[in-house]
């Protein structure tokens, strides 16, 4: 039976910082427009953490089934090392979807029911992410679902529960969170590189290659660093704080630069998970304080 270690293991809480930070990016931007919502800022961050576990369960649960992780490098993935049956982990990734699903239709409720389509399609991605018979994480399209759910939907989607308006500057701040969100991906799978290709799962990093995928890694961190600016010149010049993220991200771009292989490359998720939260804290502040 697994432990409750075991199941925060499976949960992947370095890859929490990437369901926060798209949350405290769009909450900040509706706070520079002057409408901030609290309550609904927390119910953005439920549906994010949720969805957030929902995905690393399920993947675990896809991944575990059709035998992706039986040489795993990385952390601890539940059904592939035995210690929890594919019965429960499926379970366990349909109550964090539900979990989501509450707190999304009270945002709906409250904002636009038309947001329920955007959840169920949030949900649908997050399951065929490695899920069903042709699951797009096996063919490449990870990075652009991240970019668009993780980026694109979760802080756009956060500013505007609270705001009811698209405001410019809560895309270009998801196109930065998205960016390393992105990039907490790319590195994920410039790891598993050798043994993705063994059990014929195509990620974007299988099929750039070793030297190409530390190139769009590096290029994911400036686009980050770019997108600050973004906002700075649509808000306030005080954002350029954000651009301080590089103090955890250059670490982690040497070491990929540096061609750090399998185990080697697992403290850069974890690096890059807080270079994420951290640019959206430090971006965050100014339009906070404004």
């Amino acid at each position: 039976m697994p432990t409750a270690s075991d199941w925060v293991a499976g949960a992947r809480p370095r890859t929490l910082p990437a369901a926060v930070s798209p949350v405290l990016a769009g909450t900040a931007v509706a706070a520079y427009a002057g409408s901030p919502v609290w309550w609904k800022a927390a119910l953005a961050l439920v549906v994010a953490l949720a969805l957030q576990v929902a995905v690393n369960y399920a993947n675990d649960y896809s991944d575990g089934i059709r035998g992706t992780d039986d040489a795993r490098v990385g952390p601890l993935r539940l059904v592939g090392s035995g210690t929890a049956s594919p019965r429960s982990v499926k379970a366990a990734a349909f109550l964090a979807f539900g979990v989501a699903g509450v707190a999304g239709l009270v945002l709906a409720a409250t904002t636009a029911w038309w947001l329920v389509a955007v959840g169920l399609v949030s949900m649908v991605a997050a399951w065929f992410y490695t899920g069903g018979e042709r699951p797009y994480g096996y063919a490449g399209l990870g990075e652009v679902m991240v970019f668009v759910f993780f980026g694109l939907v979760a802080v756009v989607g956060t500013t505007y529960v609270q705001t009811e308006t698209l405001e410019p500057a809560a895309v270009y701040a998801a196109v930065g969170i998205g960016a390393l969100a992105c990039a907490i991906l790319v590195v994920n799978n410039l790891r598993d590189i050798p043994t993705d290709t063994t059990a014929d799962k195509r990620t974007l990093a299988v099929r750039l290659g070793d030297e190409r995928t530390r190139g769009l890694y590096v290029l994911l961190v400036a686009a980050a660093a770019a997108a600050i600016v973004a906002v700075a010149v649509a808000t306030t010049w005080s954002a350029l704080l954000g651009l301080g993220f590089l103090a955890l991200a250059v670490p982690a771009v040497r070491t990929v630069l540096g061609g750090a292989t399998g185990p080697a490359l697992v403290p850069v998720l974890q690096q890059t998970g807080l270079a994420e939260l951290a640019w959206a804290v430090l971006v965050g502040v100014p339009l906070l304080a404004f």
